[in-house]
C-alpha cells in the first residue's frame, strides 16, 4: 500500500498572546477550509477534522466543513477525526458522508470513535452508563448500512430497522470506515475482528509502545480470516513544521502548552513544561522541527510500527493562521518528498 501523509485538526479556539478569543468560530471554520485547500494543492493525501461540542472548538459537524472544502479541492481524501458515533445516528452518519462522497467525487472517509470528550452524551440525551453498548450497536448498524442498501437491524439503543432502504448511496462502492482509538486494547481487537482499518492517536510517550496494539490488531484480524497486508494502519500525532528545529519549537510551544495545561486541569494531569516538551520531541510523540527532522521521525514511525498513513495534527490550540499555512506548505513540499523517496527506495530494494 502507498504510504499516505496528511493532516488532522480540531479547529480549536484558544488564546494567542493574551487575546482570549483570537478567532470567532466563523473565522476559524473558514480558516480550516483554506487549510484543506492548501493541503490539497501541496499534494497531501488526507485531511481529518474532529467533532466537538464545546466553546473552545469551532466544529461540531465536520461533514459540513469538509463538504465546503470538497468543492474546492481535487485529490485529497476527506475524513472525520473522529465522528463520535456513540451519540449520533448511524443512518444520518452514513447519509451525510454519502453526500460528502458525492460532492467530493468519491473522496469521503469515516473515522469512527468514542471521542475523548463526553459532552455530546448529555447534549443528545444519552446516558454514559450505556457508553460501551451505544458504540458497539451503532458501529454494527453503520457497517450494515455501508454493506447493504436494504437494511434489517435490531438492537437496544435505537428503533429497529425492518427492510428499509437508506439513500443516497456513496459514490464509492463502500465508504472507507476506520476505527480510531487512543490505545485501548479492546479497540484493536474490535477493529481486527471486523477487518476494519485502524487509526491510533499517539499524543504522548514513545510511539514504539504501540507495537503491542498493532500486533494484537493483526493477530485478531488474521484469526478472523483477513489479509493484514490489505488492512491500512494509521497514526495521528501532534506536531508542527518550520524552517528550523529551533524556530519550530519557539513557534509551537505557547499554543500547545496552553492547551495541555487547560486539559490537564480538567483531567488531573501534571503541569506541562519546556523540559517535558523537549523530551516529547526527542523521545516521544511530538513531531516538531524542520522538514528534515519531521520526515526522519515519520520514517522511524513507519519502521517501528509498520503504519502506512500518518496524520500530523496541526495546530494544537490557536496559532496565527499564516504560520499554520506555512507549516502545511512545508509538510507537503518538503517533508512529503523526503518520505516518498524513502518509501520508493525501500520498495525497490524489496
Amino acid at each position: 500500500m502507498k504510504f499516505e501523509l496528511g493532516l488532522s485538526s480540531f479547529a480549536e479556539i484558544s488564546p494567542i498572546d493574551g487575546v482570549k478569543e483570537p478567532f470567532s468560530a466563523h473565522e476559524r471554520i473558514n480558516q480550516v477550509v483554506e487549510e484543506i485547500k492548501l493541503a490539497d494543492k501541496v499534494g497531501l493525501d488526507i485531511y481529518g477534522l474532529g467533532e466537538h461540542h464545546r466553546e473552545d472548538y469551532a466544529v461540531s459537524d465536520p461533514v459540513t466543513v469538509l463538504a465546503a472544502a470538497a468543492s474546492q479541492t481535487s485529490n485529497i481524501r476527506l475524513s472525520s477525526a473522529v465522528t463520535v458515533l456513540s451519540s449520533d445516528d448511524p443512518v444520518r452518519v452514513y447519509q451525510r458522508f454519502a453526500t460528502l462522497d458525492a460532492i467530493s467525487n468519491g473522496r469521503a472517509e469515516i473515522m469512527a470513535g468514542r471521542g475523548s470528550f463526553i459532552e455530546s452524551f448529555p447534549l443528545f440525551g444519552y446516558d454514559l452508563k450505556d457508553y460501551d453498548l451505544l458504540y458497539k450497536e451503532k458501529l454494527d448498524l453503520l457497517l450494515e448500512i455501508n454493506e447493504n442498501e436494504t437494511v434489517n437491524w435490531q438492537g437496544q439503543t435505537r428503533a429497529a430497522i425492518d427492510n428499509l432502504q437508506v439513500f443516497p448511496r456513496a459514490v464509492q462502492d463502500k465508504l472507507p470506515i476506520w476505527l480510531a482509538t487512543g490505545g485501548n486494547p479492546e479497540s484493536s481487537m474490535r477493529a481486527g475482528k471486523l477487518g476494519l482499518p485502524i487509526t491510533y492517536a499517539i499524543i504522548g510517550g514513545a510511539p514504539s509502545r504501540f507495537k503491542r496494539n498493532v500486533a494484537m490488531y493483526k493477530a485478531v484480524a488474521e484469526s478472523n480470516g483477513f489479509d493484514t497486508s490489505q488492512l491500512p494502519i494509521a497514526t495521528h500525532s501532534w506536531g508542527y513544521v518550520s524552517d528550523t528545529d529551533e524556530l519550530a519549537k519557539e513557534e509551537y510551544y505557547p499554543s500547545s502548552s496552553y492547551v495541555i495545561n487547560q486539559l490537564g486541569k480538567e483531567r488531573g494531569w501534571p503541569p506541562y513544561s519546556m523540559e517535558k516538551f523537549e523530551q516529547e520531541i526527542v523521545h516521544g510523540a511530538l513531531f516538531v522541527g524542520s522538514p528534515e527532522t519531521v520526515a526522519a521521525k515519520i520514517i522511524k514511525l513507519h519502521e517501528d510500527l509498520g503504519v502506512n498513513r500518518f496524520m500530523l495534527h496541526l495546530p494544537v490550540g490557536s496559532m496565527p493562521h499564516e504560520k499554520v499555512l506555512k507549516s502545511i506548505q512545508l509538510l507537503g513540499e518538503k517533508v512529503k518528498p523526503i518520505v516518498d523517496e524513502y518509501m520508493k527506495n525501500k520498495e525497490e530494494i524489496k
